[in-house]
């Protein structure tokens, strides 16, 4: 079944992109995807026959680590990541919250609080499929009967994504540090201390080219990783005939066991070394946003995967002749006339290496700042034609500052390699544990499938895992310490988030006494259009009527926005806006509920206020088309209740035009026309939009609510210092909801709220 649908995917993907289209991003993909990967060679066997392991330097060794590193390649990049987790993209996004994503509209796990019926109706959102069988059926059940098993797999969903971005740290600094270091082979007197600072001037400048893009740097690198894969795949065939041509024997599994058994736990602790053959594996599926699927697979199956067998093949037998070598046997195994290119090469191949998980850190954080998991930053879109490659300016110079501290306070690519194998490890037990309950929620797949998947794929993590652990004092600390400070953020940043939603909600201003007031609503009706942002789908917010009391006057035309995330990767423009009206026709009061995905760039490249106006005259145009044609039309259209509160549900999905403005225009010169020849009062609904163009004509005025969370002082200690420090610290220094979400500051008025957690 999931080869089937393997091979279906692959035609539809071919369907969708053309062949031009598809190598340039297989050829794009080497410079981001598979730098770290490919880089690998340059401290796997050194970090393997670190510690009491170097004792056993004989062939017997040597051939055990090199099927383990064949094996492990094999199995958990090319079998698992290429031929099956791939397929569990999320519309083209891939990525820990991706997986989330999917479980969360198919399970119903939804961790935004604004979610709708109607949500799922987006083209996007991708509900169609077979009937649930008995096993998802169960597991949907558990997960609406218990949520403190939702909110179980959000902690473990988080801890894989700050695992994740401790990731982003450790690769650039053991890639660098790892290739620089190769300089001592040849210049033997040079101080430890002159590597770490060429190291750090290289870190620098690649966190300083990110903000080129994706694109761009993609272009500039992927000659580098070219020429790298080739190099290391050239020398590994020279050293297989130069020194050990029966080395291919190695790749049999019965290699793995006598290396254990001869070992022991020193061979077992070793393998905390080994699982750095496979740094860079969930990179291919977290930078899936950044290219296709297809491509991905395309490069690693024909070109990284064969490339990387010879390197280790090739290394493996010059150790099986210089096992004194052990500590510096990547350089060594250069040839003489070749060895400064190579290290040209290896520097720079190093330095396009953690570009994969820069680029993949962005991602994450991308998807967590939408999904009300990470406090709000500054995402820059870098490419028109390929939708998801993003950057992240406050993120790239905390992951720079980050990696220079690990460089100089490490200085030992041992110490980065046993943290490092941790953090991977754990990133790709996360990953298979989900691909799990996809496999039985989504793709309804038999229990007998999804349990083997997991036991196969997550014992041999797991065997990993237990490996990494035994080094935590000695540098695997690093990723633990990180992961728990994120994983803090991340976790306060959503209960507070969720507190204030829910705070909303309970004090939202009832309808009844709105329409209660008349249609003036008890105060001044100054000209003008009135938008008043919130977070609710329903129900007047609080800030309305806090604004009201302090200042009893407002605008001819209410519109309440709420800009909303959805848990899909993108919303099409056809289906962004939901336009309705709130209370009786007279009140001149309408909701706009405007939605992105959680990878859709917000409110920046178009003109956002004129289509908002252009949805609203379109809506009552709509509204005064049905009324006249169909008298039941407008009945079934009042008096639907929701929450207490009568109004009008945004049922309405308008598409907009790409002159939507000419339109407004030419409305309003009809409107005009029409009033002159005496028939406005035939057509109610053309003299509304008269007016609502009148209005806009005379300006906008965009009121938000400045909220200010505090616990009640009868709240545990922890409660009160996550609420009143850490997130009013995330609050007072990430963007504001005005710079969020691009509101002219001449226009803006701000309303002071305090609310109780």
């Amino acid at each position: 079944m999931l080869k089937l649908s393997n091979i279906w995917c692959l035609f539809q993907n071919l369907k969708k992109l053309s062949y031009s289209t598809v190598l340039t991003l297989a050829y794009q993909s080497l410079g981001v995807v598979y730098g770290d990967l490919s880089t690998s060679p340059l401290y796997v066997y050194k970090t393997a026959f670190s510690g009491k392991l170097s004792l056993h330097e004989n062939d017997e060794e040597v051939y055990g680590v090199l099927s383990f590193i064949f094996w492990t390649l094999t199995l958990i990049p090319l079998f698992k990541y290429i031929f099956i987790v791939m397929s569990a993209d999320d519309n083209g996004e891939g990525g820990i919250f991706a997986l989330y994503s999917l479980l969360c509209r198919h399970a119903r796990l939804s961790i935004l609080p604004n979610q709708q019926a109607s949500d799922e109706k987006l083209s996007a959102y991708g509900m169609e499929g077979s009937a649930d069988t008995w096993q998802s059926s169960k597991l949907k059940s558990l997960f609406e009967k218990h949520p403190n098993f939702r909110n179980g797999l959000l902690v473990f969903v988080l801890l894989g994504t700050c695992m994740a971005i401790g990731d982003g740290v450790l690769t650039p600094a053991i890639s660098v540090l790892s290739a620089v270091s190769g300089i001592r082979v040849k210049v033997t007197d040079l101080h430890h201390n002159y590597v770490v600072v060429i190291s750090c001037v290289i870190l620098v400048g690649l966190f300083s080219l990110q903000h080129h893009g994706t694109h761009k740097v993609a272009f500039l690198f992927a000659p580098i990783v070219t020429a790298w894969l080739l190099c290391i795949s050239a020398i590994g065939i020279y050293n297989i005939i130069q020194w050990n041509p029966c080395i291919y024997r190695a790749l049999s599994p019965f290699y793995m066991f006598r290396f254990l058994r001869s070992t022991g736990v020193e061979g077992w602790v070793s393998l905390g070394g080994v699982v750095l053959a496979i740094t860079g594996a969930e990179t291919m599926f977290a930078d899936l946003g950044h290219f296709s699927p297809l491509s991905i697979k395309i490069t690693f199956t024909f070109l990284v995967y064969p490339c990387l067998v010879l390197a280790y093949m090739g290394e493996a037998a010059f150790l099986s002749r210089h096992h004194e070598d052990i500590q510096r046997s990547f350089y060594k195994a250069i040839p003489e006339p070749v060895f400064w290119p190579v290290f040209i090469i290896a520097t720079m191949a190093a330095v396009v290496g953690s570009q994969a998980v820069i680029s993949a850190t962005f991602s994450m954080v991308g998807q967590c700042c939408a999904l009300n998991c990470f406090p709000r930053v500054k995402i820059v879109h870098t490419s028109k034609k390929i939708y998801g490659q993003i950057y992240i300016p406050e993120i790239n110079w905390i992951l720079m500052c980050l990696c220079l501290a690990v460089t100089i306070g490490l200085r030992d690519t041992n110490m980065m390699g046993h943290a490092y194998g941790l953090a991977v490890t754990t990133v790709m037990f996360v990953t298979t544990c989900l691909m799990c309950m996809v496999m039985i929620i989504v793709w309804k797949q038999s229990i007998i499938i999804c349990v083997a998947f997991l036991v196969f794929f997550g014992s041999i993590e797991l065997l990993y895992i237990s490996a990494s652990f035994v080094k935590v004092p000695e540098g695997g600390w690093i990723p633990l310490a990180l992961s728990l400070i994120f994983m803090g953020i991340m976790y306060v940043w959503n209960y507070g988030t969720l507190k204030k939603h829910h705070f909303d909600i309970e004090n939202k201003v009832s309808m009844k006494r709105i329409v209660a007031l008349g249609p003036s609503l008890g105060m001044v009706r100054v000209p003008g259009i009135g938008l008043v942002y919130t977070n609710l789908i329903t129900g007047v917010p609080a800030v309305f009527g806090h604004f009201v009391t302090n200042l009893p006057a407002f605008h001819q035309v209410l519109v309440f926005v709420c800009v909303k995330s959805v848990q899909v990767p993108y919303v099409g423009e056809r289906e962004r806006f939901l336009v309705g009206r709130v209370g009786p026709k007279e009140y001149g009061m309408f909701r706009c509920i405007v939605r992105y995905g959680y990878k859709d760039l917000q409110q920046e490249n178009y003109d956002f206020e004129n289509k908002l106006v252009d949805m609203i005259i379109k809506f009552v145009e709509l509204e005064g088309e049905e009324c006249m044609t169909s008298p039941m039309a407008k009945a079934s259209r009042e008096g639907e209740t929701v929450d207490g509160d009568s109004f009008d549900l945004p049922r309405p999905m308008f598409t907009y035009p790409n002159d939507g403005l000419n339109i407004v225009q030419s409305l309003s010169s009809t409107q005009i026309v029409t009033e002159e020849n005496g028939l406005a009062e035939n057509f109610p609904c053309r003299e509304e939009s008269a007016q609502i163009m009148k209005a806009r004509e005379t300006g906008l005025a965009y009121i938000l609510g400045h909220s200010y969370a505090k616990a009640h002082k009868s709240s545990s200690f922890l409660k009160r210092f996550a609420i009143n420090v850490v997130y009013a610290f995330l609050c007072k220094n990430s963007r504001g909801p005005d710079v969020f979400l691009n509101v002219p500051h001449t226009s803006l008025l701000e309303v002071g709220m305090v609310y109780f957690v």
